[in-house]
């Protein structure tokens, strides 16, 4: 019996999509990491196969070699060597430490972050940095790019990838290929916009800055936001 002919709930792919990955079970995810069965067993039953003969242990699997894989009706090569690389992931993944997100505290800390992607270029481009409530990076986004002399910037678009990284902060830039700092009204008008959208959604627009080849002008330090 195929995964196609079980009921969509049972199906590990749809069920991975309708109701999250900590709803799968063991043999589920093997399942899913093989992709059929045998004539005799579906995917999920011969998942449970497997993982039975092992006392139901990733570890004691994680020792089988491609050939006591390939022992199992159904199991190939090329099945043995995705469990095998399955594993080996997880391995590496639980040896390695969850590095630290970087921390925002001041105008320096956001031009570090983003002065290597707008120093040098030669066409205007805007950035967000997407920020937890600890001020610690979640991700960074180019939002536009324009002219030699402007970029524009959607607010909605800014606010809905912020949405998308459950950002509580924001921290935006934009280059001046010019290599003037001094804000033009368009700046002012798009920064006002930002921080009074920002309030409205309760995401704090933390400062915008300007920056060139060598430095960089913030709105925060100048009390501009």
């Amino acid at each position: 019996m195929s995964i196609k002919f079980l009921a969509e709930d049972d199906r590990p792919r749809e069920k991975f999509l309708l109701k999250g990955k900590n709803s799968l079970s063991d043999a589920e995810l093997l399942a899913i990491i093989m992709g059929s069965g045998n004539r005799e067993d579906s995917a999920v039953e011969l998942g449970r196969k497997i993982l039975n003969s092992v006392g139901n242990n990733w570890h004691n699997l994680s020792l089988l070699s491609i050939s006591d894989l390939m022992k199992f009706k159904g199991v190939g090569e090329a099945k043995a060597i995705s469990i095998a690389t399955a594993l080996e992931i997880g391995r590496r993944r639980a040896a390695q430490e969850v590095p630290e997100k970087i921390q925002i505290s001041e105008s320096k800390d956001i031009y570090k972050v983003l002065k290597s992607y707008l120093s040098d270029l030669q066409t205007e481009e805007f950035w967000a940095i997407f920020l937890n409530q600890n001020n610690r990076i979640l991700g960074k986004s180019r939002l536009s790019s324009g002219g030699i002399n402007q970029s524009i910037v959607d607010v909605r678009i800014l606010f809905r990838t912020a949405l998308e990284y459950f950002a509580t902060g924001i921290a935006i830039a934009h280059n001046h290929p010019s290599g003037n700092l001094k804000p033009s009204q368009d700046d002012l008008k798009i920064t006002k916009q930002i921080n009074e959208a920002g309030k409205m959604m309760n995401i704090q627009l933390l400062d915008h800055l300007i920056i060139s080849q060598n430095s960089y002008f913030s709105f925060a330090d100048e009390n501009l936001l």
